[in-house]
């Protein structure tokens, strides 16, 4: 078998690799993809240039491959004409299956990250290969930031209300992506990856009291408040928009699905908030 990970550069694509070597596939059956493919040396594996801009390169990265994990793009606005690229690049090289990293519910969700990953979806649905559709829900590890900033000012600033977020390291969906890539019997299926528990922002910060040994609490703000407070912080509109929707969403319950498909597939519990928050800050 012959698996190729697209965005190998990225903080997903190099964990997944790891675990497919752990879990036995041999090194020469791994192709590690990224626009930079000089930066994957040390994975240890096959590299290929992948571009998901670049057709030619994406055919010829596939070239020989029985299954392609695509990692979803980065570039908001550009992703469903990158990731249809790579769904027919993966068609033109003969791959068989196509596995894709999408967002929690994206057939029916309100999530402003979800309309791109619902449209992805319904190209790989189209498209005649056979595909597996892991929908992760967020990743510990985007709090890295949020405890940098507690650890000086003691308090989370969220708008989220009492909404839930069932978030898993980054390593944990990577473990569940190479179980599904190692496994059979995963055509056609669709999986709800998240964490074990879905925490609230005051659970946020009581595990950021915990890992940082200072006393934090989560103010809560609204939708109105926590964009001007961006804005005042610098960020610019699009981004402030984005932050502070985010937090409505979780508000409403967009992130609340604790599901048991990640642990089941990966075989142990998922990686309890404290110690995800506590591996990030010191990697």
């Amino acid at each position: 078998m012959s698996v190729v990970v697209t965005g190998a550069t990225g903080h997903l694509g190099p964990l997944v690799v790891q675990h497919l070597l752990a879990g036995g596939l041999a090194a020469d059956q791994i192709v590690a993809g990224a626009r930079r493919p000089e930066l994957l040396a040390d994975l240890g594996v096959r590299t290929a240039a992948v571009d998901y801009g670049d057709a030619a390169s994406l055919e010829a990265a596939f070239a020989g491959a029985e299954t392609v994990l695509l990692v979803s793009g980065s570039e908001v606005g550009q992703r469903v004409a990158q990731h249809g690229r790579v769904i027919d690049a993966a068609k033109a090289a003969g791959v068989r299956r196509v596995v894709y990293t999408s967002a929690p519910h994206a057939d029916t969700t309100e999530l402003v990250l979800a309309p791109e990953h619902k449209a992805t979806e319904e190209l790989l649905r189209a498209s005649g290969l056979a595909w597996t559709i892991l929908r992760n829900n967020w990743y510990t590890e985007n709090y890295v930031g949020t405890l940098d900033q507690a650890r000086a000012t003691g308090v989370i600033l969220t708008g989220a209300g009492d909404g839930r977020v069932a978030s898993a390291t980054r390593d944990d969906y990577a473990a569940g992506a190479a179980a599904v890539l190692l496994g059979v019997d995963h055509d056609g299926r669709v999986y709800e990856l998240s964490g074990d528990v879905a925490w609230t922002f005051d659970d946020l910060a009581e595990a950021a009291s915990t890992v940082l040994d200072v006393p934090v609490v989560a103010k809560q703000v609204s939708f109105d408040e926590h964009r001007a407070i961006l804005l005042d912080a610098g960020l610019d509109e699009g981004t402030a928009d984005f932050v502070a929707t985010l937090d409505a969403d979780i508000r409403r319950g967009d992130l609340a699905d604790a599901t048991s498909d990640l642990r089941t597939l990966i075989g142990r519990p998922t990686t309890p908030l404290v110690d995800g928050l506590r591996a990030a800050l010191s990697s």
